[in-house]
């Protein structure tokens, strides 16, 4: 996998779409060395949430704890839950989970043009009819109050199954807690996906998120 660079000071990243400025509103918190020399390997930096929520470290540990058990879900595609939470994150104005996203999908071997398209898939002919209804899935469930039709639905309990649509809901469910949690913290992107060779796509002015007072 390859490292994410370190963010010496805090930018609009040009891999996602145009973001509104915002500052950390909570401070980061010093977490266990080894915690940090972990993610350190892993990922080239430490993600900033992880420090964030750091400041309650039951929390931080249940987070932490909760993301493990979702990656170990397997009865959807990888891909199509990746092109979920990146169209949940570009709905609410998350660039911070936009840019982890990016990253992990280079790495985990997805199509670059098409992720790269997530922002504006309803104008693209990128995706195959299963991923525009997963995409659209996401939008529903994220908007308030939801907006998941009965057919909709149908059409993916027909091509996942129930155990794969239970799993997609619930992906895209965490999904909205992390990109909510990081935006109203006033995380944004780090430059995880730098390195990654993702067109970039006319993208939205994120409407989720406030400049910090």
């Amino acid at each position: 996998m390859r490292k994410a660079r370190a963010r010496h000071a805090p930018r609009a990243h040009p891999l996602t779409y145009r973001e509104t400025i915002m500052t950390l509103r909570v401070p980061k918190a010093e977490i266990p060395a080894e915690l940090r020399a972990a993610l350190t390997e892993q990922l080239g930096a430490v993600p900033e949430p992880v420090e964030v929520l750091w400041n309650n470290p039951g929390i931080a540990e249940a987070s932490q704890y909760h993301s493990a058990q979702v990656a170990r879900w397997d009865e959807v595609d990888a891909s199509l839950k990746s092109f979920a939470h990146m169209a949940v994150a570009a709905q609410i104005g998350c660039s911070w989970c936009l840019d982890i996203n990016f990253f992990l999908a280079i790495n985990q071997k997805l199509d670059p043009a098409k992720a790269g398209q997530v922002p504006r898939w309803r104008e693209s002919d990128l995706f195959t009819p299963l991923e525009r209804d997963v995409l659209e899935y996401a939008g529903a469930m994220t908007n308030t109050p939801t907006t998941v039709t009965d057919e909709l639905a149908a059409r993916l309990l027909e091509q996942l199954g129930a155990p794969g649509l239970v799993e997609l809901n619930a992906y895209i469910g965490y999904a909205n807690m992390a990109a909510r949690c990081n935006t109203a913290h006033g995380i944004t992107s780090q430059g995880y996906s730098d390195s990654c060779d993702i067109p970039p796509a006319a993208r939205p002015a994120v409407t989720g998120a406030s400049p910090a007072a």
